[in-house]
């Protein structure tokens, strides 16, 4: 029988740039299980290549320059939006958008470049733990970027639920494990990879009855009212333009009649208003006048001190200003950059930034408690990215509460990827989320991530949809990244010690 980490002669015998080139397209197809493809299992199986391929290095040079190949072509098709903040204004930022690609991708890559490098000669196993560990260390070091990560490619199916039990780190680990076993169909044990196929029916069949239906919303259930005012980014901070955005938003606030339920609260997305807080009095007036008797979330930004804030603002029924959260986790180049005081007089500021080095952060995550509605975390735009900043907030909330501009992401895939990182957050939480984005997709998400309802990307509107209660607290909203990390450690060890073994035996 063939050991599990061979690879096919024809693969070992081909020259480095070919199997780099094989590694990157193996890549590029995993990719395709993320929005808006959702093609999983296309995408599981690309990841299972990876798995034939890396053993043809014949050693860790070899191994690190296959695995940053094979990420290279991940990240290039999974992040291709990236390029779309760029163009917003082409004359000044177009010709950075190839480069932030390329620098993002194969910055990126270096994760897996350094994993495939470490499972060298490990087999299989030691692979799936290394990628695993990789993608939980770039969620978390140099401010993190857990965008995409591979456990993301089960968000069109039931498996999307285990991340209630392991999070998305124990999915994505769970995913590699799942992939290395499909290999071996090609490396020799069709036995063990049809087990493996088998087990990923059975947890695919059993994942639905893994969480409790939440119950439908009754009569009595709090009605939220989403406004989508779609402001294309190259035009939301047009004088001419404005006025018409923001007026729109107002009418969708008043929207109904007499005989209709008028909403118990209405959410604007982020930076909704143009005026900073400290102008905007006469606007709040305005909002709350025509939102009558519910209280209004919206964003805004504003001065404290010389800190400018991205910030949410909570304003009651008589225009009084309730709760107020700064965005803590901003994103580097965007809403910041490092010393940018200083390098704002060479022209260089971050995309998002108004003045100087961009937005100040806010103290860290906290909720607030909004009148008949429960206490709510608040999550500004990319925040709601990162699992950890949810989990840390000073105490389980009743709702998610998601305020953003995905303007930013474009058309394509941007927008789509963020509200399935929005769901999973759901999921991982067992919280309902209420997301308002200004282009879209604006949504009311369910405890268990199903989107109960939703404005489509491009369009302008608003929707009234009932809110769900909370489940219980999940198992990973008790423990968080920690067993994830643990199991990888512990299948990387236990891997790495069988290879010895094995090649202690061979050797004698």
């Amino acid at each position: 029988m063939t050991p599990p980490d061979a690879a096919p002669r024809w693969l070992v015998s081909a020259p480095l740039k070919g199997r780099m080139a094989l590694a990157a397209l193996a890549g590029a197809t995993a990719s395709l299980g993320l929005a808006p493809f959702e093609l999983w299992p296309i995408a599981l199986f690309g990841l299972a290549f990876l798995f034939v391929i890396a053993p043809s290095a014949s050693g860790r040079k070899q191994a690190f320059w296959t695995g940053w190949a094979a990420a290279t072509g991940y990240f290039a098709v999974a992040l291709a939006w990236i390029v779309e903040p760029f163009f917003v204004d082409p004359w000044r930022h177009g010709w950075m958008a190839p480069f932030a690609l390329v620098l993002l991708a194969g910055g990126l890559a270096l994760f897996w470049g350094a994993a495939f490098a470490a499972a060298h000669r490990k087999g299989p196993l030691a692979l799936a733990a290394a990628l695993a560990l990789a993608e939980l260390a770039r969620a978390y070091l140099l401010t993190g970027f857990p965008w995409a990560l591979i456990g993301y490619l089960w968000l069109p199916s039931p498996m999307a639920l285990y991340g209630a039990w392991i999070g998305p780190h124990g999915l994505t680990l769970l995913t590699l494990l799942i992939a290395a076993g499909l290999s071996l169909r090609v490396t020799g044990n069709r036995l063990a990879a049809y087990g493996v196929l088998f087990a990923t029916v059975l947890l695919l069949s059993v994942a639905p009855r893994l969480i409790a239906p939440a119950p439908e919303p009754g009569e009595d259930a709090p009605l939220i009212r989403l406004i989508q005012p779609n402001a294309a980014q190259r035009e939301k901070w047009d004088p001419d333009l404005i006025p018409l955005f923001y007026e729109r938003q107002l009418g969708y606030t008043r929207a109904g009649d007499e005989a209709s339920r008028r909403p118990d609260l209405v959410v604007w997305p982020e930076t909704a208003i143009p005026w900073l807080l400290s102008r905007a009095g006469p606007a709040l007036d305005q909002i709350s006048e025509a939102a009558g008797p519910a209280p209004v979330v919206l964003g805004v930004q504003r001065f404290e001190g010389r800190a400018l804030h991205n910030s949410l603002l909570l304003i009651g029924p008589d225009g009084s200003q309730e709760a107020l959260y700064d965005k803590h986790h901003l994103v580097p180049f965007g809403e910041y950059i490092p010393y940018g005081d200083a390098l704002g007089r060479f022209g260089i500021a971050g995309l998002a930034a108004q003045a100087g080095n961009g937005y100040a952060p806010g103290p860290g995550p906290r909720t607030i408690e909004i009148g008949g509605i429960g206490t709510a975390l608040p999550l500004i735009c990319y925040e709601a990215v990162f699992p950890q900043d949810v989990r840390g907030a000073p105490e389980r909330p009743d709702l998610l509460l998601q305020i953003t501009n995905d303007a930013w992401f474009g058309r394509f895939s941007g927008p789509y990827q963020h509200l399935d990182q929005a769901r999973m957050r759901a999921i991982e939480q067992g919280l309902p989320m209420i997301r308002a984005a200004n282009t879209g997709i604006s949504a009311l998400i369910g405890p268990r991530g199903e989107v109960r309802a939703s404005l489509a990307l491009g369009e302008a509107g608003f929707l009234d949809a009932p809110l769900p209660a909370p489940l219980p607290p999940t198992p990973y909203a008790r423990s968080g990244d920690l067993p994830a990390l643990l199991a990888a450690l512990l299948v990387f060890a236990g891997a790495g010690l069988q290879a010895r073994a094995a090649r202690r035996r061979n050797s004698g």
